[in-house]
């Protein structure tokens, strides 16, 4: 096994976990998974001629578009589930919390980007971590954001209801900073990242992967071989006149 020099986690356990992230990743699409929510080809259509683009290009964007949604989920997967590995009481719950380790009285939320959260999220997840405070008098919640305006461990001051609210120990921590707090090692974060392209290219390697399948454009070709056609026909096959499209 290669040496990832990471020193927080062992060389295999890192692999594997990187191996599993992988072969969840969505790496084929069908012209079926393409249309599960019925494709705009109007809006295509305005892609494709805005844009300079054929309708192959603009199908192909737009089928890298909806794989990436799916593994968005993905992401989210290997950033929560690395804390498995970590030991020392560190948890990841089936229901409740993202991540905690009940030693050290610790409850983590973990979001990808500071920005995901709406209002009506945020305002629940903070009433979470108050409720968690009364149930446990030496709790410390924290909101863990992967990619934050800044490396941060701060006092969380939110907007409930149209108040504002703050307390020390609920708190919204950079994904660093909790590596620190986690792993004990301030630069774990930045080892990992530093580590990670090596270990994906030796993942990738033994899956024999790295590629997109994608048959969307075939099969729409197999319907007509006028391809504007076959998109507005997904769509409005049963509308009036486009029985004689």
């Amino acid at each position: 096994m290669k040496d990832y020099q990471l020193g927080f986690i062992p060389n295999e356990t890192i692999f594997n976990h990187v191996k599993q992230t992988v072969e969840l990743y969505r790496a084929h699409i069908n012209l079926k998974e393409f249309n599960k929510n019925i494709i705009d080809p109007i809006k295509l259509t305005f892609d494709s001629k805005v844009y300079g683009k054929t309708f192959e290009e603009i199908i192909e964007a737009e089928c890298i578009r909806q794989i990436d949604k799916t593994n968005s989920n993905r992401i989210g997967y290997f950033h929560q589930n690395l804390f498995r590995h970590a030991g020392n009481g560190w948890e990841v719950p089936e229901t409740g919390f993202d991540v905690i380790n009940e030693r050290q009285h610790i409850y983590a939320e973990l979001k990808n980007k500071h920005n995901t959260m709406n209002s009506a999220s945020s305002q629940k997840t903070y009433m979470k971590m108050q409720g968690q405070l009364l149930q446990d008098d030496q709790a410390v919640c924290m909101l863990v954001e992967v990619i934050a305006k800044k490396s941060q461990n701060a006092k969380w001051t939110a907007t409930v209801d149209g108040k504002v609210f703050s307390h020390d120990r609920i708190r919204r921590v950079s994904i660093d900073k909790f590596y620190g707090i986690v792993f004990d090692d301030g630069e774990a974060f930045f080892k990992l990242c530093r580590a990670l392209p090596d270990i994906l290219d030796d993942v990738i390697t033994e899956l024999r992967q790295g590629s997109i399948q994608n048959s969307v454009y075939d099969e729409l070709h197999d319907l007509s071989p006028d391809t504007f056609k076959s998109l507005y026909l997904l769509a409005f096959k049963t509308y009036d006149g486009f029985q004689n499209f």
